[in-house]
Order: structure tokens, then C-alpha cells, then sequence
């Protein structure tokens, strides 16, 4: 690499990575509100919070790193084009061609690093996030009882702790009410208890001293009441069921499973939910090899400008572009459209745009291709500007 090379290399790399690590930050900083609140609501520990989290990064870094390319490398060409630095290089020769050479190097590492999250580990990340849900949901990863509330642990056992001490180890204030399957219940109230393990992974003890227990049959004349000191009551854990194989759904199943699957399906309608999957991935990834061309068309403002319209249009097309593709992908799944016609023509059209933009930039003397824009907005802006309270309005000479 020669020394212009390591130089865009330090200007694209400090606002990709910038640019990854907030989209990272602030998606993750949402969603861990409502997944605390979820968890809290399920009574499930809160350690499988981060699991989740963790589950869910992939499918954020398969949103993040193409706009993180794109803002990369359009900030790095703005800021040579608004220091003059842009028309020194031109000026010895350089082309936007040569200059491309270390945007695109990024952009092949980066799709083919997307490639992977996207056709392998974010269908796996997705069925694990899933089935922590469903997890979540039925209790399998253990639910915390709450002090002071009435508490489920399967159909038949209520419990009501007061007061927990030693992060659950000491408990106090006990009232247990159990139902057997012959019909027979047994209330137990306790000063203490502690919750024991057994050698049987479905059974519990639950050690409880200083108490009274009272069995009911419907044989008995009068309930029996028993006082003690210590007892210890068996607890036979709720049996759950056990979650789905993975591939549920399209999201899960990995690029080398949606191409077979789209040649082997046996209806039509999961053919075409499989196909409009594949497709939609693929055109994502290949997305990527045209957002250098896109950035820097956007990058370079017209000279004598320092208008921020580039950047601004850059997010809002390849957003567009996104939402677009989402929107062809659920014709294809509903086999309204081919999937291939569906995702590959606006493909096609937004690749003819960006070719066009960067064309003249590039290769027509003086062109501009958002030079009409500028001229609008900064019209448009002026004539607002005026409008505006407390501004002081031109006066003519006298």
C-alpha cells in the first residue's frame, strides 16, 4: 500500500467503526430495556438477558456494517474534497478509480465478513434467541418467586414467601399449599426454610423449621394438624416441553439449507418462502460491492459547498433501498412475484442509479450528480431563513 493508500485506510476505518460500535451500542441499549422488563415479567434470572443480547448482535451487525461502510468511506471523501486534498490527487493524476482501490478493499472484507453473519450465524443466533424465549415463557430456565406474592411452581403447589435474605438462602415467612393427584392438599405454614437439591434432578427439597402442617382427605373427619421443628417437603418439579427442531421458520435456516430447501420443498409455498429468503440475503450482500460508488458520488459536494445533503441522502436511499427489498421479499413469500424478478429488478435499478451518479462525478467534466439538489435545498433553506423569528430582514440602500 502506498502512503495515499494508509491514509484513506485512517480516514474510512475511524468513522466505519465509530459508526458500527454506536448503531451497536444504541440498538442493544433498546432492546435491553424491554428484555429486562420481559425477563422481569417471566420471573426468569437475569443472566439470560445477556445471552439474548448476545443472540441478537448478529442480526444487528448484519444492519449496521453496510451502512457503516457506506458513512466510512463518504465521510473520508468528503473531508479530502472539503480540504482541497481531493483536487491535489486529481490534479497528479489520480482517478476515482485508483482511489476506489482501498474503499473496495473494505468492502470485499466487510461482504464477505457479512456474508457469513448473515447465510450462517445469525439463522443459529435467531433459533437460540427463540428458544430462550420460549424457555422464558414456560418456566424451564427457573423463575424467581417473589417476596410477599403468591407463587405458581406447576398446577398443583402455591407459595407465599415473606421475607428472603442471603440472595435467596434464608427465607422466612412460609406458607406452602399443596394438592396431591388423589385429591389430598397439605397447607404448611414455617418460620424458615431453605431449598435443597436432591440426587433427582426433577425433585427439590424444600427444608422448612418451626411450623405447622395441616393434611386434609376426603376420608378424614377432621383435617390432621401436625407442629414441628423441622420437615422437609419434596417438591416435584414441573415437567416442561421441549422446544422446536430448528428452521421453524425461514429466518432460521442457514443459506446452503434455503437452497436446498427451495429445490426440494414440497409445496409451492414453502418453495417460494424459502426462495424469497435466499434471494433477499444474497441481494443484501451484494448491495455492498455498489455502496463505495453510492459514497462517494454523495461524498464530494459541489466546490464551493459544504452542504451535508450527501450524507443525509446516502442514509435515506440505502434505508429505502432496504425497506424495498423487505417489501419484494413478502410479495415473493406470498408467490404474488417470483422471488428472483422481485428482489433483482429494483436490484438492478439501484445499481443503474448509483452507476449513473458516480459516472458523472467521475467521468463528465464539471458533473454533479446531486449538484440540483444543492441548488434547491440551499434555495429553499435561504427562503425559510428569512422567515424565520427575530432574523433581520436585508434592507435596500438608500
Amino acid at each position: 500500500m502506498t502512503s495515499i493508500d494508509r491514509y484513506m485506510a485512517r480516514l474510512i476505518a475511524l468513522p466505519l467503526f465509530s459508526t458500527l460500535l454506536i448503531a451497536a451500542m444504541l440498538l442493544v441499549l433498546d432492546r435491553m430495556l424491554r428484555l429486562f422488563d420481559f425477563v422481569a415479567t417471566q420471573g426468569g434470572p437475569v443472566s439470560v438477558v445477556w445471552k439474548m443480547l448476545a443472540n441478537l448482535m448478529p442480526e444487528y451487525l448484519g444492519l449496521g456494517i453496510p451502512i457503516g461502510l457506506m458513512l466510512g468511506i463518504l465521510l473520508a471523501f468528503r473531508r479530502i474534497a472539503t480540504s482541497s486534498e481531493l483536487d491535489v490527487m486529481r490534479g497528479v493524476g489520480m482517478s476515482y478509480s485508483r482511489l476506489l482501490r482501498v474503499p473496495y478493499f473494505f468492502a470485499i472484507v466487510l461482504a464477505a465478513l457479512n456474508i457469513a453473519i448473515v447465510g450462517y450465524v445469525q439463522p443459529k443466533a435467531r433459533y437460540n434467541y427463540e428458544q430462550l424465549r420460549f424457555e422464558l415463557r414456560t418456566g424451564a430456565l427457573g423463575a424467581s418467586i417473589k417476596v410477599g406474592e403468591f407463587a405458581h411452581l406447576g398446577d398443583r403447589m402455591t407459595l407465599r414467601i415473606e421475607q428472603s435474605r442471603d440472595q435467596g438462602r434464608k427465607l422466612s415467612g412460609i406458607f406452602v399449599h399443596a394438592v396431591s393427584p388423589k385429591g389430598d392438599w397439605v397447607g404448611v405454614t414455617a418460620q424458615t426454610g431453605q431449598f435443597l437439591a436432591t440426587d433427582d434432578p426433577n425433585v427439590i427439597i424444600f427444608r422448612l423449621t418451626n411450623g405447622t402442617l395441616i393434611h386434609n382427605r376426603n376420608g378424614f373427619n377432621t383435617p390432621r394438624t401436625l407442629t414441628f421443628t423441622a420437615h422437609d417437603l419434596p417438591i416435584d418439579l414441573p415437567r416442561f416441553e421441549s422446544f422446536r427442531a430448528r428452521g421453524g421458520k425461514n429466518l432460521e435456516y442457514t443459506l446452503v439449507e434455503l437452497a436446498k430447501l427451495g429445490k426440494n420443498a414440497q409445496t409451492e409455498a414453502q418453495r417460494d418462502g424459502s426462495r424469497a429468503e435466499f434471494h433477499f440475503r444474497i441481494v443484501e450482500v451484494a448491495m455492498m460491492f455498489l455502496l463505495p460508488l453510492l459514497a462517494v458520488a454523495l461524498g464530494v459536494p459541489p466546490k464551493r459547498s459544504t452542504s451535508a445533503l450527501g450524507v443525509f441522502l446516502s442514509i435515506v436511499m440505502v434505508v429505502t433501498y432496504h425497506k424495498i427489498n423487505q417489501y419484494a421479499a413478502s410479495l415473493g413469500e406470498r408467490g404474488d412475484l417470483d422471488p428472483a424478478i422481485a428482489l433483482w429488478v429494483p436490484f438492478a435499478l439501484f445499481a443503474a442509479l448509483i452507476l449513473w451518479m458516480y459516472h458523472t462525478l467521475a467521468h463528465v467534466p464539471g458533473g454533479q450528480p446531486i449538484g440540483a439538489l444543492e441548488r434547491f435545498f440551499g434555495k429553499a433553506w435561504k427562503a425559510i431563513s428569512r422567515r424565520l423569528p427575530g432574523r433581520r430582514r436585508e434592507t435596500a440602500p438608500a
